[in-house]
């Protein structure tokens, strides 16, 4: 048998358009096994397969409209004046779900982080910060004197004023308007005691600190749309986190329980093939853009489900560091015989061990949910499975 040449081999299966009500496992199925044979490829124990979340969610319906966002806000705040704050920046993930709100309230005041949202969207150049002599961490401003320093800031990507954005979209919805820009949760409690915190991986402890402080009423955006209002879709755990624009009056949900979704892929494929494969669910990636410095992940988590065998974190030594150490005085057959036994005897948990040293000790799903997203892309690529093949491997098999 000749020696294999490939490692990890990442490919995007094409599928047809899928629509509510689609028996999703058996398209995902049938679209990974006629790749296989189209292109001359054998699917093995191992191989993972990953579905992303917009599909999932749009084979199970999951959609609201503004007005039932408008309505769930209107049950819980009344008319409240309601503090939103720490959105993100957003087009897609967060100007859909505010305009729900805005339906849905009397007056808003919008409290926006700077100099960036959470997930790096800038809304003011560190440097103009700097030189205004501005301490973000503890100065509040007023819109006027956020003007008056700082001027028009527009998305360096979208070239979208996002300040005058939302302002507007607000204003629309026929709700009366305020902007504070402020990065400490309990700032907004100087203007209502009735919020709405919209941070993703920070909320739990957003909302402590409000408590704690003395809000009456805080709601993440995670308790938003947890249940279904007049029919609609819904999402028990994250609410509106996760989820997208879909029209200009309806927002696609972020997928709800789908672990029988990944149980019931991976027994299609071993009674078809016999072959032991693991399946997830993946949204955003996670992983930081260095020229806009926007860190991908918008959605609560990169995978809302995923089968056993990728619970957990990679186990693996550093070849360079052994090379390079351990092994600097052989070359050729003999250093790799060195290096392959080394890995052939390495501990189970490799935490702490000079030699795993700059492995990536990340999840399992967010490692691969990341390569999953770059593989599949976010456009016109139409390839909403990914095929991993080759990640268990190592330099031995």
């Amino acid at each position: 048998m000749s020696e294999r040449r490939t490692g990890t081999v990442s490919r995007g299966i094409r599928c047809p358009i899928i629509r509510q009500g689609d028996d999703l496992a058996t398209i995902v199925k049938d679209s990974v096994l006629e790749a296989a044979k189209a292109e001359g490829f054998e699917i093995r124990d191992r191989d993972v397969i990953s579905i992303t979340e917009s599909v999932v969610a749009r084979s199970q319906g999951n959609y609201c409209t503004i007005n039932d966002i408008a309505e769930d806000v209107k049950s819980k705040f009344g008319e409240d004046t309601v503090g939103i704050i720490f959105p993100i920046l957003s087009r897609n993930r967060f100007a859909i779900c505010l305009k729900g709100m805005a339906l849905g309230c009397k007056k808003i005041v919008l409290m926006l982080s700077y100099p960036s949202d959470e997930v790096g969207n800038c809304l003011v150049s560190l440097d103009k910060i700097d030189e205004a002599g501005v301490n973000p961490y503890s100065d509040v401003l007023t819109l006027e004197r956020y003007r008056e320093l700082f001027g028009e800031n527009k998305h360096e990507f979208t070239g979208v004023d996002y300040v005058s954005y939302y302002s507007d979209l607000i204003k629309e919805a026929g709700c009366e308007c305020e902007i504070i820009f402020a990065n400490q949760p309990k700032a907004i409690l100087d203007y209502t005691k009735n919020v709405i915190n919209c941070d993703i991986h920070t909320r739990a402890r957003t909302k402590r600190i409000l408590k704690a402080a003395g809000a009456e009423k805080v709601f993440g955006m995670d308790e938003i749309m947890t249940s279904p209002v007049n029919g609609s879709g819904c999402n028990e755990k994250y609410g509106l986190l996760g989820s997208n624009k879909a029209t200009e009056e309806q927002v696609k949900l972020f997928p709800r329980e789908c672990r029988d979704l990944v149980l019931d892929i991976q027994k299609k494929i071993l009674d078809e093939t016999g072959k032991h494969v693991e399946v997830m669910v993946y949204g955003d990636g996670a992983f930081k853009d260095p020229q806009g410095k926007i860190w991908e992940l918008a959605d609560p988590v990169v995978s809302p489900a995923f089968t056993d065998g990728l619970i957990g974190t990679p186990n693996e030594l550093k070849l360079k560091y052994l090379a390079d150490n351990d092994f600097a005085d052989l070359s050729g057959e003999e250093l790799k015989k060195a290096i392959s036994d080394s890995i052939r005897a390495k501990d189970k948990n490799l935490v702490g061990k000079m030699a795993s040293e700059g492995t990536t000790p990340r999840q399992l799903t967010d490692l691969i949910g990341s390569l999953c997203d770059l593989t599949s892309g976010s456009g016109d690529k139409g390839t909403p499975v990914v095929l991993v093949q080759g990640y268990f491997d190592n330099y031995t098999n």
